[in-house]
């Protein structure tokens, strides 16, 4: 446990059961569920009771072994399906299955507990991943003060130390507090509710602002560099991420601050040649509409657009962080 916030995704081996923070109950409460049911854990990760690339790929990688280990190996192919079926955009999930399918296909003698070492590995590289990222990305912030995060592509978006704000708290064990902006990220919230969450509990000075703020945020100097994370990178460094997440490198470009991506390998999608191959969620227009409202805040039976995630040009790009080190354009993976 780290600034009093368990890991994102663990593994409950004596009770069976993948163990996740919901993140629907944040910030008002922290609060753990024990899934041990498949249909528990597809409907975390549709309902967003987990979500981040990397924690979405790890919980279902845990999911996996954890459900076939239960119903046994000839249930795998159909396990696989709906974990398959529960996100269509963030590329770990299917990275993640890919690679525990791998596993128990050259363990045909043990296959259950090449699963469960593969969801464990999974586990484990993203943290040293993450905390890879870190180092990488602070590298980029010599002389500056104040960072623009989208969002939340921290601690909760992992399993441990996040991607976009990795840097920031790499920067805080060695004394560096920057200022962070965080951008609220309608219409899920997830910048008021998690990133502003886990920052204040980490002790950062991190100051909340409406997504329609960040230009003036921008044209008054008062940050250096925006730093977000992503679901998937095309071969040509085109990057799927939250909705805004174009918008703001556009900004960028216009008031010249850098716009940097973190996150892991694991993310990059070869087989995407660009933006355009990467399928976009539409999620129920009821989540703009009624959500986080006491009352309906829109006339009944008028229409609504719901993408969650757009796709920002690598031209827009300054540079890609992985645990690998810093890419900088022209792009080509």
């Amino acid at each position: 446990m780290r600034n009093g916030i368990p890991d994102t995704v663990a593994l409950d081996e004596t009770n069976g059961a993948l163990v996740i923070i919901d993140q629907t109950a944040l910030p008002g409460e922290l609060k753990l569920l024990s899934l041990t049911t498949l249909e528990e854990m597809i409907d975390a990760i549709k309902a967003l009771k987990v979500r981040g690339a990397p924690a979405i790929g790890a919980a279902a990688a845990i999911g996996l072994y954890l459900a076939v280990k239960a119903a046994g190996m000839d249930k795998f192919a159909d396990i696989k399906a709906a974990f398959a079926a529960s996100r269509p955009t963030a590329v770990n999930l299917f990275w993640a299955l890919g690679r525990m399918e791998r596993a128990a296909l050259e363990n045909p003698d043990g296959p259950i507990e090449a699963l469960r070492l593969e969801a464990l590995a999974i586990r484990d590289e993203d943290i040293a991943a993450c905390r890879a990222i870190g180092e990488h990305g602070l590298t980029l912030l010599d002389g500056v003060e104040g960072v623009l995060t989208h969002c939340n592509a921290g601690r909760l978006a992992a399993v441990r130390y996040g991607t976009a704000l990795a840097p920031v708290y790499a920067g805080l064990e060695r004394g560096r507090r920057f200022k962070v902006y965080a951008g609220e990220t309608r219409p899920l919230l997830q910048g008021a509710r998690l990133t502003a969450y886990e920052l204040c509990a980490a002790g950062a000075d991190v100051t909340l602002i409406c997504d329609s703020m960040a230009a003036d945020v921008m044209r008054r100097g008062r940050v250096q560099a925006v730093i977000v994370g992503s679901d998937r990178i095309a071969a040509n460094g085109d990057v799927c991420n939250k909705i805004g997440t174009s918008g703001l490198a556009v900004l960028a470009k216009h008031y010249g601050v850098p716009f940097y991506v973190c996150a892991p390998s694991s993310t990059i999608d070869p087989k995407a040649a660009s933006g355009a191959d990467i399928p976009i969620e539409e999620r129920d227009g009821g989540e703009v509409t009624d959500m986080w409202y006491a009352e309906r805040m829109a006339p009944p039976g008028v229409k609504v657009y719901n993408p969650a995630f757009d796709v920002t040009p690598g031209g827009l790009v300054s540079a890609i962080v992985t645990e690998r080190g810093v890419v900088r354009p022209p792009y080509s993976f």
